[in-house]
């Protein structure tokens, strides 16, 4: 028989506990005991994480066990901690949790794969959280929520509770650490939700590579074949907009996992940046913002109840939330066949790397590890100036093992399932910030398009000179006159100059990991 539900397993001595419940009973407790929660004028729960709007990552911690030891790239990303400082931390959050009047238990799973997901309970103070998770995990039916048994990780939030700054390690009084050990994940001092999302994603990045799958911050999705791709890219480079393919089914937005199976999203719900949101621009999103839905630290028009979604006044990151059968087109169960394709996106503002490249599985690697997209500064002296930023994978701030232990298994999934990775600059062309144009989101998804219909493998590629990547030589609906990034360029000189100034980022930056890349690898990146 499984075990039945026990909350006192884990210390908490609260009578009024409140597991599952549902989005109805969940809406009312929020609207009526947490302070400024309200309604959109879309059915949507509107909340409020108080100071903390973001996640926090320097306060981030993982406690440095024998277990786990030797697989987790320590350093300012992977924080150590000791296990007495976690266990401080831990009795403080549960301390915390109970002198609440009620609390929330939500049980879900991390995974759509039955052979690969794992069991998450996560324990709250307010409805607002449980109804995020109630989202962001998959929801188990009646029967399975009986036979749920003892969950495999548990998340601590006692979020609404600070951490003590004189306990050791502590450099605030906020505190999100975890325990791969206890499989259990401690929130203190923050209220904002997404530490939640992402604490499960980094328990995730750990075990599914222990196990020899690959866990990949990226979306994915499927064509009406059969066929799968998976999309990586940091903020800004369309990896919504371009997931949002009418064309396509939708199997995620965020995480995946890649095993022997194919693949599969981790999550049950979405979590999309709500700045500047329309319903022309993301129609999918803007209509999937109703009941059951939850936004974050936006800003309401009193009497309507409509969202300024250009307000920032709170944030620059304001949120919603969703389950993801609220997108049409979501396939569901969230799972897939091996990817045919896997696409990175960069915002190439420098205007030097093609609108598509074909890569090896060498240079996709170098590529997977560099993680690269481009900003434009702020305006100095009347000048704006591109900035690289590069995050290992695609997905820095919630890797645990060493980036190439990723990049070897993605290397190895793509030999053994011949699939062909690109590179698409969704940036600058003909020019860098200031001289060229962006690339048009019609080209790009041309581009996208002429990659899953198969016809853009068939093209001929001539090689790009600095970063030794094989351009196409014709894309259907793309003018063959962007696709050589130096063709664009009026100022030639201009052109090498600025790829110079990239490819020599690009090696400082892959510096920090060249003692663990093969030569065949290393040798995979820029020259000049």
């Amino acid at each position: 028989m499984p075990k039945a539900f026990s909350i006192e397993d884990h210390g908490i001595t609260v009578k009024s506990v409140h597991r599952n419940p549902s989005v109805a009973a969940l809406y009312e407790h929020a609207l009526s005991l947490e302070a400024g929660t309200t309604l959109s004028s879309s059915g949507a729960l509107v909340a409020y994480s108080g100071e903390k709007t973001g996640r926090s990552p320097k306060d981030k911690r993982i406690v440095d066990e024998p277990e786990s030891r030797d697989d987790v790239d320590w350093g300012e990303i992977n924080i150590r901690a000791d296990e007495h400082t976690f266990m401080v931390n831990r009795e403080r959050a549960i301390d915390y949790l109970n002198t609440r009047e009620r609390l929330y238990v939500v049980d879900g799973y991390a995974g759509w794969d039955e052979d690969h997901r794992i069991k998450v309970r996560i324990i709250c103070a307010r409805a607002y959280h449980a109804l995020f998770m109630n989202n962001m995990l998959i929801r188990p039916t009646r029967e399975q929520l009986e036979s749920f048994g003892t969950p495999d990780y548990v998340v601590f939030n006692g979020g609404g509770f600070p951490a003590n700054r004189y306990t050791t390690g502590m450099t605030s009084k906020t505190s999100v650490s975890l325990s791969f050990k206890r499989g259990e994940f401690v929130i203190l001092g923050t209220e904002y939700a997404g530490e939640m999302k992402k604490g499960v994603f980094t328990i995730m990045n750990y075990l599914m590579p222990k196990r020899g799958h690959l866990s990949m911050h990226c979306s994915a999705t499927e064509g009406k074949g059969g066929d799968t791709s998976v999309l990586f890219g940091l903020s800004g480079t369309g990896k919504t907009t371009l997931s949002a393919d009418p064309k396509r089914r939708l199997i995620g937005d965020d995480e995946h996992c890649w095993t022997e199976n194919g693949i599969f999203n981790i999550e049950g719900g979405c979590y999309a940046k709500a700045i500047g949101l329309t319903e022309e621009a993301e129609p999918e999103i803007f209509r999937s913002i109703r009941f059951g839905a939850v936004l974050e630290n936006v800003v309401l028009d009193p009497d309507t109840r409509d969202v300024d979604y250009d307000d920032v006044s709170i944030t620059q990151n304001t949120r919603c939330s969703y389950p993801l059968e609220y997108i049409p087109n979501a396939k569901v169960p969230c799972i897939g066949g091996h990817p045919s394709n896997v696409i990175f996106l960069a915002y190439d503002a420098f205007g030097v790397l093609p609108p598509v490249s074909k890569l090896t599985p060498e240079q996709a690697m170098y590529h997977f590890i560099s993680g690269y997209t481009a900003k434009v500064a702020g305006t100095e002296m009347g000048v704006k100036e591109p900035q690289a930023t590069f995050s290992p994978c695609f997905g820095g701030p919630f890797m645990v093992w060493h980036p190439m232990k990723y990049a070897e298994l993605l290397a190895e999934k793509l030999k053994q399932h011949q699939a062909q990775a690109w590179l698409i600059n969704t940036g600058y062309v003909g020019g860098g910030y200031g001289e060229g144009k962006r690339i048009s989101l019609r080209h790009t998804r041309a581009i996208v398009d002429a990659i899953h219909s198969g016809d853009l493998a068939k093209q001929d590629t001539t090689r790009e000179s600095v970063f030794g990547l094989e351009m196409p030589l014709a894309c259907p609906e793309v003018p063959s006159e962007i696709l050589d990034p130096k063709a664009g360029w009026s100022d030639k000189k201009g052109y090498e100059a600025s790829a110079k100034q990239l490819a020599q980022l690009f090696i400082e930056n892959f510096k920090a990991y060249a003692d663990r890349a093969p030569q065949t690898v290393r040798d995979a990146g820029p020259s000049i």
